[in-house]
């Protein structure tokens, strides 16, 4: 890759330092694309704390959503490792979209989907980021922390 398409992957920050729906939002971004071992996993944790019922919505959530990060990215987004504590700019800018949108700020939002996705698909992708962001809010605020994503979605920094 070159130094341009690595840009996104430039440590910003570290996954501790996020609140609980930030951090949920990068660790099942990161889940989803690992394949079907990793959202095996992300449903499980979705099912568990959600019900069977919310659990499978909340799975056709971040698929749709990852689907159409990974379909229409205006570049492919770059990812750290499963295990690593750093946070990438481009997982900060999801974690931050997700956020906004699930605190009602879907102007802010919206233009973080713009940096992700080609403009026409920023409005979908800021909704299902508020879909996103309601259901891990649900799930941390008796839960704690989410315990814990497609190889064409991004890549993998370390």
């Amino acid at each position: 890759m070159s130094a341009h398409s690595m840009r996104g992957g430039a440590a910003v920050g570290r996954l501790a330092d996020l609140d609980p729906v930030e951090a949920g939002a990068v660790m099942y971004l990161r889940m989803w694309s690992q394949g079907e071992s990793g959202r095996a996993e992300v449903a499980s944790d979705f099912c568990i704390a959600l019900g069977s019922d919310y659990g499978r919505a909340a799975m056709l959530t971040l698929d749709r959503l990852c689907s159409l990060c990974a379909t229409h990215c205006r570049r492919p987004l770059i990812r750290h490792g499963m295990g690593c504590a750093c946070l990438g700019a481009d997982e900060n800018c999801f974690a931050q979209m997700v956020a906004a949108a699930s605190e009602g700020a879907r102007e802010d939002a919206m233009m973080m989907a713009s940096l992700i996705v080609r403009p026409d698909f920023a409005p979908a992708l800021a909704s299902l980021s508020e879909e996103l962001g309601l259901t891990l809010r649900r799930m941390t605020t008796g839960n704690g922390v989410p315990t814990t994503g497609h190889d064409t979605l991004s890549a993998v920094l370390h």
